[in-house]
């Protein structure tokens, strides 16, 4: 799988000068191991892995070493190859688990900053927003790796020639031809089954059944849940599921606002608060926070106890609401079928880079997404079929006049009222 990460990762390694160690962060497996060994494969002339997780001999070395040299020489030794300057990658598997390994990379940045050390964490987040870790800012560079967005995944699906022309319609904003547009939607659905995970794809594209997939899904949700009991405390893994296991439930209403009391009753921010961070650090959830106003800048007008939650995986959803798999593939009017495909535009928008927003005002209207692009306010409007009546938008164009105005649904490529009419499948082109 082609992962469009890896421009970025090459980037790196080619940078002559202020080059530093790189972290690959993102949530238990969503690819960061198999993307850096397969990128060591293609561009280095060899590789030296270490995971810190499972080896406690190396982890207890970097607990008494932070000398780049004497760690060199030793990992040499561990892996039974050389570390050659600038022909080597180095790669430093799960350090969360080493608060040592972490603190290394500044010294490596300050005396060899000729290696290329990339490191990966799939609950870095989690682990230094512990007190004890101390974070090398400004000595490390970092990259954050989400699931396959849907141009990732169809080019999995050997669909390139798809992908050019849904890049094409959209730089043109013209519309597609109807028998690609329909092809578009049929794969856009299979995708909100499917979802993103390297490991679902890639049963899907082995057996083409969707159970297969459900089941890859649930194991990755088991191991989620195996890392709140092992990374938090007995009651606050408890407390941690409960929020996770809430969100179908949280986004199924038709105020899709999180709220504590779906969770459990009586539930308030000062019992379930650090629960939420750790989903959000640990990158299992994504949180899209409330505006007051569509002013710029958006940051300054947000409303910290308001905000929804939605999963990380859109495929990974669906297992979880138990949705059929063919009110999916029919577009049948289930209601859940709009939380499904806000979820879907929500990981799409992450995948970029975007921080997430939305708007609602005192008199009931709401707007799906905010974004910032170059610079200036984008407000996004979520349609899951080709009914698109809605007065939000309207709204929100009448009162703040933002730089860009769009819809997606299952309709065409068009514009009209000063509205982009995009379809839900070319949200990566965004």
């Amino acid at each position: 799988m082609e992962r469009k990460i890896k421009e970025k990762l090459i980037c790196w390694k080619n940078r002559s000068k202020d080059r530093k160690p790189l972290i690959l962060n993102g949530a238990r497996q969503v690819g960061k191991t198999y993307l850096l060994r397969e990128f060591g494969k293609e561009y280095f002339e060899n590789t030296v892995y270490v995971n810190l997780e499972i080896n406690r001999q190396v982890r207890a070395y970097f607990e008494e070493n932070l000398e780049p040299e004497k760690l060199l020489r030793y990992l040499e030794a561990v892996a039974g190859e050389k570390i050659i300057q600038g022909k080597t990658l180095i790669i430093l598997d799960e350090v969360q688990a080493c608060e040592k390994a972490l603190t290394a990379l500044k010294y490596f940045y300050e005396e060899m900053p000729g290696y290329h050390i990339a490191a990966a964490g799939s609950l870095l987040g989690v682990a230094i927003n512990r007190r004890e870790y101390s974070f090398p800012v400004g000595k490390v560079e970092t990259l954050e790796l989400y699931p396959l967005d849907f141009e990732e995944f169809l080019q999995a699906m050997e669909k390139d020639f798809l992908v050019g022309e849904i890049r094409d319609c959209f730089e043109k904003m013209i519309p597609m031809a109807e028998g690609l547009h329909r092809e578009a939607i049929e794969y856009f659905r299979q995708y909100l089954i499917v979802g993103g995970m390297p490991e679902a794809i890639n049963t899907f594209r082995e057996t083409g059944k969707f159970l297969d997939v459900a089941d890859i899904q649930n194991e990755i949700v088991n191991n989620y849940i195996a890392d709140m009991a092992k990374y938090a405390s007995n009651t606050d893994s408890v407390k941690i599921r409960a929020c996770y296991n809430s969100i179908p439930a949280q986004l199924a209403k038709e105020n899709r606002k999180f709220q504590y009391k779906v969770v459990q009753k009586g539930g308030t921010t000062a019992i379930f608060g650090v629960s939420i961070e750790w989903l959000n650090l640990a990158g299992v959830v994504l949180k899209c926070q409330r505006i007051e106003h569509g002013y710029e800048p958006i940051p300054a007008y947000v409303d910290l106890s308001s905000f929804k939650l939605y999963m990380s995986d859109v495929g990974i959803l669906t297992m979880k609401a138990s949705l059929p798999h063919h009110i999916i593939l029919s577009g049948e009017g289930n209601t859940f079928l709009g939380a499904l495909t806000e979820n879907y535009v929500a990981m799409q928008l992450k995948a970029k880079g975007y921080d997430l927003y939305y708007w609602s005002s005192e008199y009931s209207a709401e707007l799906d997404f905010i974004i910032i692009k170059d610079q200036r306010v984008c407000g996004i409007e979520v349609k899951k079929g080709e009914h698109v009546r809605s007065k939000s938008l309207s709204q929100f164009i009448k009162k703040y006049n933002p730089y860009r105005a769009v819809r997606f649904s299952t309709k065409n490529f068009g514009y009209e009222n000063g509205i982009w009419s995009i379809p839900l499948y070319a949200v990566f082109c965004l």
